[in-house]
């Protein structure tokens, strides 16, 4: 080992000297201005990482792996006789000395929070090597800082009645749960001060999302990083996915049930306002609850996260029965008999839940005799689709359907029971029905078009080629064709061309792009002649007022 450890002694050098530059530039911030926003931050960095591999020296200031180094370098020799035992033994010890060092000559400043961790990452023999080379605590910092929390508390939100500052959340929330500061979680109490905050900010939409974003992030960085692993070997896994291996040992002994109650709030939370993406680790945690033995948590699977009165989550009568569970975003229909009141009811539950908070993004789970479904290709054969395309059927049910899809569409929400290129956005089904059924409801097509997100979103293509064949082009089909084609993906196959060259349509199709902007009408002209040089073909045979129409569409895109 000594040979070994002789041939690092300059590298160690480089490794201090970079060190060193990366505290000379941090030295050089001026702080003071973003601690000064709140009392509840005492300075402004508690991490840093150097990493050591293939030759190249990396100090990065955040722990996401995006993130650039604030200070690199190559050195010509790898350290590929490192051990994992050398680095414990001899690099980790006199790095941490150094930066002991150089932390010292900080903490006086805001540059440094009250805690700081270091940490290393070299690449040895055997593998990569991930230690934390100082963790470093400031007394006076942190005594001055659970001062400030205990006042913050006492005033803003025990005694409190007034909205408070979302960035006053994000550090709070984090506070609360850190064990450094609380050693000992009060989780009703953290469960509480959450919610007051959450009362407090009710009167503003946008702040509110703001603060309970900010108290949502907090808890599952608690569930994922210090909760869920004393009872769980945790396993990444692809697309940031986790796989949770139960730990035999002192299970019983040392679970606190009062702490699992926190992992419940966080997992509703997670499930009913955070983006349909995220339902997962909700899930997940609900799931690590019950196998923790939370009986509230087998129950919450069963009837839900409490919400909703079970009177408005269950409903049954001779003709159907409704049933919804917000946890896992389904609503199972029974239709006892295939009747217009029967989806009538079962419209009229799924709206009041709808308009009640229950979450976006959902499934029907239907048990019918009758298997309708839209004429329209593309669209996935659902229990969802089914439910829909059964009742519209029903003429009287138009109205209350589309009362249901205005309550059902929300732009980056989906059916949860469609995936690919098949999925959409809650209410396409009732949207699609109703624009092929009756041209009263084209405003509502127009206005489900203009949320769609084109991005993850395919099946609307389907619908307007649908739509083209099934009406005449009047000036009022016209005006919603354009709608949808902008709002349509370039894969979109149509057989337009002819009708839109009429002379009687020309005039209004020029109208409707009078306002768009060049993209726009650049897309208009690739979905219905193909693109631009298809369109100068076309003007190239069209004669007298055709070609001057034809042309004036083709300067719209030149413009």
């Amino acid at each position: 080992m000594e040979t070994a450890l002789g041939s690092t002694e300059n590298l160690m050098n480089e490794i201090k000297a970079e060190i060193s530059k990366w505290f000379d530039l941090l030295g050089q911030k001026d702080t003071n201005h973003i601690v000064g926003r709140t009392k509840l931050q005492v300075g402004v960095h508690d991490y840093a990482l150097l990493e050591y591999k293939n030759g190249d020296i990396s100090i990065y200031d955040s722990d996401l792996d995006f993130m650039e180094p604030s200070a690199k370098r190559t050195y010509g020799q790898p350290a590929e006789s490192w051990t994992e035992e050398m680095i414990h033994e001899f690099i980790k010890p006199q790095l941490a000395g150094f930066v002991k060092q150089e932390l010292d000559a900080l903490q006086p400043t805001t540059l440094i929070d009250y805690k700081f961790v270091f940490w290393g990452k070299f690449r040895a023999q055997g593998g990569e090597v991930k230690t934390p080379l100082v963790t470093y605590i400031n007394e006076e910092k942190k005594q001055l800082l659970l001062e400030r929390i205990a006042n913050y508390l006492k005033i803003c939100l025990d005694q409190g009645q007034k909205p408070t500052k979302p960035l006053e959340t994000f550090f709070l929330s984090k506070h609360l749960l850190d064990q450094e500061l609380f050693p000992e979680l009060d989780s009703q109490r953290v469960i509480g001060l959450f919610d007051k905050v959450l009362e407090l900010n009710k009167v503003n939409k946008s702040q509110l999302e703001e603060h309970r974003s900010y108290i949502i992030r907090s808890l599952q960085n608690w569930a994922e990083d210090q909760f869920l692993p004393r009872y769980y070997t945790i396993q990444e896994q692809k697309w940031h996915s986790r796989t949770y291996i139960r730990k035999n040992a002192g299970i019983s002994e040392e679970l606190d049930h009062s702490t699992v109650d926190l992992l419940l709030y966080a997992a509703i939370a997670i499930i009913k306002y955070e983006p349909a993406y995220s339902k997962n680790t909700g899930i997940e945690f609900l799931n690590r609850a019950e196998e923790l033995g939370s009986e509230k948590a087998s129950l919450l699977k069963k009837e839900g996260s409490g919400t909703f009165a079970k009177d408005e989550i269950y409903y049954k009568d001779e003709f159907v029965e409704c049933k919804a569970n917000d946890i896992f975003s389904t609503i199972t229909i029974v239709l006892r008999k295939e009747t217009e009141e029967s989806y009538a009811q079962a419209l009229r539950f799924m709206i009041h839940l709808l308009e009640h908070g229950f979450p976006a993004s959902y499934q029907i789970k239907l048990k019918s005799s009758e298997k309708q479904f839209l004429p329209i290709k593309g669209l996935a054969k659902t229990g969802t689709h089914r439910f829909f395309a059964n009742a519209l059927e029903y003429a009287k049910l138009r109205p209350l359907l589309e009362q249901y899809a205005r309550a059902a569409m929300q732009e980056f929400e989906w059916y949860e029971d469609a995936e690919g290129e098949k999925c959409c956005m809650p209410g396409t089904f009732a949207v699609f029905g109703l624009g092929l059924a009756d041209q009263v409801y084209f405003p509502l097509v127009k206005d489900y078009m203009k949320i769609v997100d084109i991005e993850h979103q395919s099946v609307q293509n389907g619908f307007t080629a649908a739509f083209t064949e099934k009406y005449d082009f009047t000036e009022q089909v016209l005006s919603t064709i354009v709608v949808c084609l902008l709002h349509c993906t370039d894969t979109i196959k149509l057989k337009v061309q002819k009708q839109m060259e009429e002379e009687s349509i020309l005039p209004q199709l020029l109208h409707e792009m009078a306002d768009l902007q060049r993209h726009q009408v650049e897309h208009l002209i690739y979905t219905i002649w193909g693109g631009s040089a298809k369109l100068e073909a076309a003007i190239a045979k069209a004669k007298g007022e055709k070609h001057e129409r034809l042309t004036q569409l083709l300067l719209h895109a030149a413009r």
